[in-house]
């Protein structure tokens, strides 16, 4: 769950023993700079345990937003929408978290084969994922990397949001963050251009997500920061998304792109009256 998936296996089955106390036995997801695997227990209770790389051992960032993320998480983990946590720490040396394991696949890669569960459950999966951005906000976070690639979702559509290595308290006003870490195609203008920013950049990137998952486009295409930047202040950009799919409702087009304002201030002032909107407009 470094930077993706609980359930999509990246390497061939292995078992190794780590620190005594688990078993490791297969690869689930490969990051820059973390492996997930697939754990157990001496009950032979299996877990999601995400270890640093060896190769980083040393890098200090690295390990600090490694540990953030561990400690964030076990601060906001009382949500059915946010993976669960067990513990942090440290063995044989190497900085470990372990989490729930979950029967679950990244929202990328289901864009990426078009998977059937999409379709099916695509209205829940908007709603629960902004119930758990939600929880974050209202347990004093904003994520920072809100991305498909960092939302799960299980056979049965239940939502399950990953990866807090970059979140940061929500300040009192917007403020200019010294470091601009993040994913430059869910990234907001603001962010983008390196200016004071707030919880509203998550808004943005949700919008992003959602824009995606409804449309299978990106609405500010680009292959840089910049030309991603560009695209965002184009007057006429982004292209409504019932242009791409007239079977979006009116009313969830409208959500989408209020979300993806350039101004911040013309964006849900809170992810709280987002949700209110989408299970009014969603919700039959």
């Amino acid at each position: 769950m470094a930077n993706g998936t609980q359930a999509a296996t990246t390497g061939a089955p292995a078992e190794e023993q780590f620190g005594g106390r688990f078993y490791l036995h297969e690869l689930l997801n490969s990051g820059g700079m973390s492996d997930i695997w697939l754990a157990t227990d001496s009950r032979n209770k299996p877990y999601a345990l995400r270890r640093l790389k060896s190769a980083l051992r040393f890098n200090w960032l690295a390990r600090r937003r490694f540990l953030r993320g561990c400690e964030v998480l076990s601060k906001i983990n009382d949500s059915e929408y946010v993976v669960g946590y067990v513990e942090h720490g440290k063995l044989d040396g190497t900085l470990y978290l372990l989490m729930d394991y979950v029967e679950a696949e990244n929202l990328k890669n289901l864009f990426a084969r078009q998977d059937p569960l999409l379709a099916e459950n695509v209205a829940q999966i908007l709603i629960d994922s902004a119930v758990g951005l939600n929880h974050v906000h209202e347990s004093g976070y904003m994520h920072l990397d809100f991305k498909p690639e960092n939302i799960l979702v299980s056979r049965n559509g239940n939502v399950r949001l990953i990866d807090f290595d970059l979140a940061q308290p929500i300040p009192e006003k917007p403020k200019k963050y010294a470091k601009n870490p993040g994913t430059p195609g869910y990234m907001a203008p603001e962010q983008l251009q390196r200016l004071p920013f707030d919880a509203r950049v998550d808004v943005f990137a949700y919008g992003v997500a959602a824009y995606e998952l409804l449309t299978n486009q990106k609405p500010f295409p680009g292959n840089s920061p910049a030309e991603i930047l560009a695209s965002q202040l184009e007057p006429n950009n982004p292209t409504p998304p019932r242009e791409h799919n007239p079977e979006v409702p009116p009313l969830l087009e409208k959500i989408v792109l209020k979300c993806l304002a350039r101004d911040p201030d013309r964006r849900y002032p809170a992810t709280g009256v987002l949700v209110r909107e989408l299970q009014h407009v969603l919700y039959v």
